[in-house]
């Protein structure tokens, strides 16, 4: 499954989160360090849903860029 996770810079290097999972967060000290740490806390949280007996959530969101005049 692909699921979409927003990359934000922080003072100290990134956060990201997935929006189509609740509370599944990372932050670390560059771009690939955070997509890495959020793979794992992805897989991690899939699988305390299935071990929770929890439907694991299909990912729904997605990413649009929209142009504005400024």
């Amino acid at each position: 499954m692909k699921y979409l996770i927003i990359l934000e810079p922080t003072l100290t290097g990134f956060s990201a989160y997935s929006p189509d999972l609740d509370g599944c967060v990372a932050a670390g000290d560059d771009r690939d360090e955070t997509i890495a740490l959020l793979r794992e806390a992805i897989v991690f949280h899939l699988e305390g849903l299935a071990e929770a007996g929890e439907p694991i959530p299909t990912p729904s969101c997605e990413s649009v860029y929209v142009e504005v005049i400024a």
